[in-house]
């Protein structure tokens, strides 16, 4: 009976996570076309829910990766620490958004499980590799997309060139419609799928299910809770991203948008986990970085770098933390009350 109940703690620590991460990384796929003024924000809100769910149910490549690739064997872990990481990670994603901070909830995920098996089980039932291949995934994506965002502004100035600057804003003003819905179903891809690899690999550890396989009804759970999120809106990080980093026309905002939508679909077709904030952020830094490298607000994109190297390790020891309170819990009360 408490495996069920620790279960459905998980379910719903998890499927909170998912929704968290929808207001949270709204704004990686309307803030450059909010602020470019390209669309509406109750509009490119509402587009942008539905286009997360239909994103979230096309692959399952990442939750696999997300549940198989952190600890050696799922049998060495238990519900108690998933919940505990759960919770380091949303801790975190709380404290970010408050302050406006687009950090990434997917650092935060990893950060958490990585503090939370520590604690409890050691640092043996870590799964080095497929941890390196993760962070490696995390850490390069953002570098990818300032280099491909630079080269791809510098080919629609090419383009573009010899039109009327008006002109190329009105045409861009409307491409930006779609690579925003483009980005948005990426985002859909690739971040719901962390929570369903996290349900997933609860379900393996418990015994509920026999193999690593996502089923349907977690698909359709954590679809729903990012789309979700994402109708709630993260309007303070929207507003750091859209404006903050680097004043953008309809023309980088296609280009921004496009650019990380290509990412981001390759690193889902390819299973590996990216952070959608980190890979939006990079290219508006390399489409900016292309107009003219001054006008990117680098004091600001210094201040995004810091949050992101704090998020692992801070989260890691919040994920510890959880464990400590949970197991003391565990141990001192509830075995008088079951």
């Amino acid at each position: 009976m408490l495996d069920t109940y620790l279960m459905i703690a998980v379910v719903v620590l998890a499927l909170f996570f998912d929704f968290i991460n929808g207001f949270h990384d709204t704004a990686n796929a309307i803030a450059t076309c909010v602020s470019t003024r390209a669309i509406r924000p109750g509009i490119a809100i509402l587009g942008t829910a539905v286009l997360n769910f239909v994103g979230a149910m096309i692959s399952t490549g990442v939750a696999k990766t997300i549940g198989g690739d952190i600890v050696i064997s799922a049998n060495l872990i238990n519900e108690v620490i998933i919940i505990a990481g759960l919770i380091g990670a949303i801790i975190w994603n709380l404290v970010t958004w408050w302050f406006g901070m687009p950090s990434s909830s997917s650092h935060a995920l990893i950060g958490g499980l990585i503090g939370a098996v520590c604690f409890s089980v050691g640092i043996s039932a870590l799964n080095g590799l497929g941890i390196l291949k993760i962070i490696l995934s995390l850490v390069l994506s953002p570098v990818v997309a300032i280099i491909v965002g630079y080269l791809i502004m510098h080919i629609v100035f090419h383009v573009c060139k010899g039109f009327k600057p008006a002109k190329v804003n009105l045409s861009a003003n409307r491409l930006q419609v779609m690579s925003a819905a483009l980005m948005a179903f990426s985002h859909g891809s690739n971040d719901a799928q962390k929570s369903m690899g996290i349900i997933t690999l609860a379900l393996l550890s418990g015994g509920f299910i026999g193999t690593l396989e996502v089923p349907m009804v977690v698909k359709l759970l954590c679809a729903a809770a990012m789309a979700a999120g994402t109708s709630v809106g993260g309007w303070k990080i929207i507003r750091t991203v859209g404006g903050k980093i680097f004043k953008m026309y309809p023309i980088h905002g296609f280009a921004a948008d496009l650019n990380s939508a290509f990412v981001i679909l390759t690193a889902t077709l390819l299973h590996l986990p990216v952070s959608t904030t980190h890979v939006v952020s990079g290219s508006i830094m390399g489409v900016g970085a292309a107009e003219r490298v001054k006008a990117v607000h680098w004091n600001v994109a210094r201040q995004m770098v810091f949050a992101w190297v704090l998020t692992i390790p801070c989260t890691a020891l919040m994920g510890a933390a959880a464990y400590y309170f949970i197991s003391h819990v565990f141990t001192n009360f509830l075995p008088n009350l079951l």
